[in-house]
């Protein structure tokens, strides 16, 4: 990394815009930053860091997210700004940073705060033009960042190198250095790495507790299982030796099981036999006790039948006479139904009678089948007379039709003459309509063109402004590119010029010995002139005129870019009426695009009203035929209701005779079928009561002599005797039961177990049943017992196998957990094969400072003239980390001593040498990122005369590297010893820089 080029404004105590030149700096290897306390040295160094990590070292950052950086010196309308151009990775950049301002308001009083912003350009060489990369914070800082392969932490301690720190970290404790180095190494990852093991031990650690305290919960229920039989050994999750006691413990309950099994095996098998014979004991005495019951309830039933004998006598001769009477039965049921049929004929026939008149109340049923004739000859011949009648309702409903028609066509020619009455307005108006919606057409089509040239005209000013913008931005582009025209042009003249005033080096390179000058023509050349620091050669010279034709062929294209905008603005000006303002033209449209949509919408109704006018003419052209019509139909009606009315006249006369009193012809007809049906049905009716009375006559001669037949005096006893179904159902029910009974108690009485069982003594039951329930009960306890130790040996072998898996399971994960046990102890520094308990950070750390320490030591020899040597120690220091120990070795007295001892010249040098080891161990550590420019802040006013010479021969000797060290210091020997000098001059309106070459 090298730096070119620093430009601050209104940047600390820089109140204006401030330039440093790191190029003409450079060109002397050492340069010395100066100037008095508070002039703003630091702010140089702070303006390097701000620009590269948009912050600035330390505490000086501030707070207000930089708003502290602002110069207090700086007018109100400056902002603040940091410019960078630098090398890195072969790539020229320039970063430019703009820290957030508050500023006035451009309107009103008060202040506003604008964001920060930055820029990252990358110089093209092929083109020779800056290009832009980004003005996102966050892809510029990890751009940088990914380029330096630093941090800022880092950048300031290798390239900003602040003597006071590492002094400090000469005399520091192990837990400082580690702190120091961790930042700088960033070794977070180590520590990472740590905290990842212990995590795992502590992850795998509560796996393996859970896995032993669900083995040992498993024990537990095991051991409630048991019983008595099991006896855990007092240990808890985690304690080794747990998987054998618990499985060792349940061998032990699982063999007391079987044994236990075996006994109520034993138990149950007498128990059963003992159950079984007292259950046929049981079943002895129930019998002998059923046989006993079965005899007495046979005595008992057997008097019960003696009791009953001449009930039973008596309904067997019940049953002989319903028997006798059953031959009579046809007869009785024929006699009941011929006196039902007559006396319902006999009613028929007095219903019947008493809808006659009284004149017929004699009459028997051939007098009233003949009036029954008489009335249906008449009711024949009615029909002609019904035929009128129709006719004339009829004719009734005829003259009636005429009559609403005549109305309908009185009202359809009132209508129709009104509407005709006033067509002549109507026609008037919608012909009017009609020519209102042409005229407006005829004025859309006129206004549609004026707008369109209204649109013409806004379209041309619109872009007229767009160019008018698009030419005064082409201008200051102009006038930009104009300015660094003559800036290129200004620097390629100075380059000129100083090549020039230095063209005797440049031709003294050219001379050899021997041979002849080409400016004097001398052979011998005793003082050829030399290059002073900062020599233009021609390749510099030709690159600012490269630079400067580049320029003023941008400058020309602009010119021309710029020209092609005025004359497109003159066009579109022309165009767009001159400067009338767009707002105003805009008016003008919005005015054309009214008055072009009211005039169509008074176009889009012509249609309409032609469609209205001609519907118009059809309803003329309808009313007139149908008031034609109308008074033609009302001319034919008239000779057709005369007509009608003859008629109507002689079918009223003949329906006048055939009514009669009544009132109609139907009324009369009605009559004459009532009449008819009433004698007919009164003539079936005698004629059926004759016959009825004739048929109960003979059933009462057939009932007189089945009853005599039969055995019976009368039919009336034969009647008495006869049973219904049911009583006869019911009384053979009762005599087949006594037989069925009497039988059954005689087989009981004769079976011969019953009749012994008889003769024994009373059974026992109830003792029977005791003795049976005890032996159910000692029974139904061994099976219980039994399948209780059954329970027992399954579940212990379940929970057993349950454990010995768990016991499997485990065993992986509990190996697991040595292992990264013992990693994590061993990076943690716990472990007792951790000789020095040093933790891994700590050990990679340690690694580093020993490089440091190596690279150091080249250093420090020089500057202490080979007496001093630093040397890294891994002994551990009281109770502090192991591994970062940092010792000086003295020469002179071959003794090794601390850092601490060194004097303040002797810690200075010792810190310097430190720092730049420091730089070229990170700078490997970044990826050899080669960083080209340093910067050493104070301390050498500790340092002697001859110290002091050796301390900047080392620093000068960094130009073999081709770097450059800038040293910042108030010592005034440097003043005289450094040529280069970069002075901070302080005042009351804030500090300049001056720059001086060596």
């Amino acid at each position: 990394m090298r730096l070119h080029r620093l430009t601050v404004t209104a940047f600390g105590p820089f109140g204006g815009t401030q330039t440093v030149d790191f190029d003409t700096l450079s060109a002397a290897g050492l340069f010395l930053l100066h100037g008095p306390t508070g002039a703003g040295k630091t702010s140089v160094l702070d303006a390097v860091c701000y620009a590269l990590y948009g912050s600035v070292p330390g505490a000086r950052q501030g707070g207000g997210q930089g708003l502290t950086l602002r110069s207090d010196h700086a007018a109100p309308a400056t902002r603040t700004e940091v410019s960078l151009e630098l090398t890195v990775a072969g790539r020229r950049l320039e970063l430019i940073r703009q820290p957030p301002w508050e500023r006035p308001k451009k309107r009103g009083t008060g202040t506003t705060v604008d964001k920060a912003q930055t820029w990252l350009r990358e110089y093209d060489t092929t083109a020779g033009t800056w290009k832009d990369l980004s003005r996102s914070h966050q892809e510029i800082g990890e751009e940088i960042t990914q380029l330096l392969g630093m941090s800022r932490e880092q950048f300031c301690q290798v390239v900003l190198l602040p003597q006071g720190d590492f002094a400090r970290f000469l005399r520091a404790d192990a837990e400082a250095r580690g702190k120091l180095l961790g930042r700088l190494f960033d070794t977070r990852r180590f520590a990472d790495v740590e905290k990842r093991l212990a995590e795992r031990r502590r992850a795998t650690e509560a796996q393996v507790r859970d896995g032993d305290a669900e083995l040992l919960a498993g024990a537990h229920r095991m051991q409630q299982a048991a019983g008595d039989a099991m006896e855990l050994p007092e240990l808890t999750p985690g304690e080794p030796g747990l998987a054998e006691a618990v499985l060792g413990a349940a061998a032990v309950a699982r063999s007391t099981a079987r044994e236990q099994l075996t006994v109520a095996e034993c138990t149950l098998a007498a128990a059963e036999s003992a159950q079984a014979a007292a259950g046929r004991a049981l079943d002895d005495v129930r019998e002998r006790a059923r046989l006993q019951r079965r005899f007495a309830e046979a005595r008992e039933r057997a008097e019960r039948l003696e009791e009953g004998a001449g009930a039973y006598r008596e309904a067997r001769a019940l049953m002989e006479r319903a028997r006798k009477a059953e031959a009579v039965a046809p007869a009785l049921d024929l006699r009941e139904s011929a006196d039902a049929e007559h006396r319902r004929a006999a009613a028929a026939e007095a219903r019947a009678r008493a809808l006659l008149p009284e004149s017929f109340a004699a009459a028997g049923a051939a007098g009233l089948a003949a009036a029954a004739r008489r009335a249906a000859e008449e009711l024949g011949g009615l029909d002609s007379a019904r035929r009128a009648e129709r006719r004339l309702a009829e004719l009734l409903d005829e003259r009636a039709r005429l009559e609403r028609q005549e109305r309908a066509d009185t009202d359809l020619l009132h209508e129709a003459e009104a509407w005709l009455d006033g067509w002549e307005g109507t026609r008037t108006a919608l012909q009017a309509r009609v020519d209102s919606a042409q005229q407006a057409a005829a004025l859309a089509e006129q206004l549609a063109a004026q707008r369109e040239a209204a649109r013409q005209r806004l379209t041309a000013a619109r872009l007229r402004d767009r160019l008018t913008e698009d030419t005064s931005r082409a201008a200051d582009r102009l006038r930009r590119t104009r300015e660094e025209t003559l800036r290129a042009q200004q620097h390629w003249l100075d380059l000129k010029e100083q090549r020039l005033a230095g063209i005797a080096a440049e031709l003294a390179a050219t001379l050899t010995e021997g041979e002849p000058c080409a400016v004097c023509g001398a052979t011998e050349h005793p003082a050829p002139a030399r290059k002073s620091a900062g020599h233009v050669d021609r390749a510099a010279e030709d690159d600012a005129l490269a630079a400067y034709q580049r320029a003023d062929e941008q400058r020309a294209e602009d010119e021309r870019r710029l020209g092609a905008a005025r004359e497109a603005l003159a066009a579109a000006t022309a165009q767009a009426a001159g400067d009338t303002p767009t707002d105003r033209l805009a008016q003008e449209v919005d005015e054309w695009e009214k008055q072009y949509a009211r005039a169509r919408q008074g176009a889009a109704e012509l249609h309409s009203a032609q469609e209205a006018l001609r519907q118009a003419g059809h309803e003329h052209e309808r009313r007139v035929a149908a008031r034609q019509d109308a008074a033609v139909r009302t001319a034919a009606r008239v000779g057709h209701r005369e007509r009608l009315e003859r008629e109507r006249t002689a079918l009223e006369e003949e329906l006048a005779q055939a009514r009669g009193d009544l009132d109609s012809v139907a009324d009369r007809a009605a009559q004459l079928e009532r009449r008819t049906a009433l004698l007919t049905d009164a003539a079936d009716a005698a004629r059926a009561a004759e016959d009825t009375a004739k048929r109960l006559k003979d059933a009462d001669a057939r009932l007189a002599d089945a009853a005599f037949r039969a055995g019976f005096d009368t039919p009336q006893a034969a009647a008495a005797a006869l049973l219904d179904n049911a009583s006869h159902r019911e009384l053979q029910r009762r005599l087949d039961a006594w037989q069925h009974e009497e039988a059954a108690v005689r087989a009981v009485l004769a079976e011969a177990d019953t009749a012994a069982a008889a003769g024994q003594l009373p059974a026992d039951v109830a003792s029977a049943q005791r003795a049976a329930d005890e032996a159910t009960r000692r029974l139904r306890d061994a099976a219980s017992a039994r399948d209780a130790a059954a329970r027992r040996c399954a579940e212990l072998d379940r929970l057993a196998a349950h454990a010995t898996a768990s016991v499997r399971r485990l065993a992986p994960l509990r190996e697991e957990y040595d292992r990264i046990a013992r990693m994590a102890g061993l990076t943690a520094g716990t472990s007792a094969g951790n000789e020095r308990r040093m933790r891994l950070e700590s050990y990679v750390l340690a690694a580093r400072l020993e490089q440091v320490a190596a690279a150091a030591t080249v250093r420090l020899r020089r500057m202490s003239s080979g007496r001093y040597t630093l040397v890294h120690s891994d002994d551990r220091t009281g109770r502090g980390r192991s591994g970062l120990g940092l010792h000086v070795v003295d020469a002179w007295t071959g003794r090794e001593r601390d850092t601490a001892t060194l004097s303040g010249g002797e810690t200075f040098f010792a810190s310097l040498a430190l720092a730049l080891g420091l730089a070229d161990v990170v700078t490997d550590e970044a990826g050899g990122v080669r960083l080209d420019t340093l910067f050493i802040d104070e301390g050498f006013g500790s340092l002697d005369d001859q110290t002091l010479d050796e301390v900047l021969d080392v620093l000068d000797s960094l130009r073999e590297r081709d770097r450059s060290v800038g040293i910042v210091s108030h010592v005034a020997d440097l003043r005289r010893r450094i040529h280069a000098q970069l002075e901070v001059v302080k005042g009351r309106s804030g500090s300049v820089l001056r720059q001086r070459a060596g």
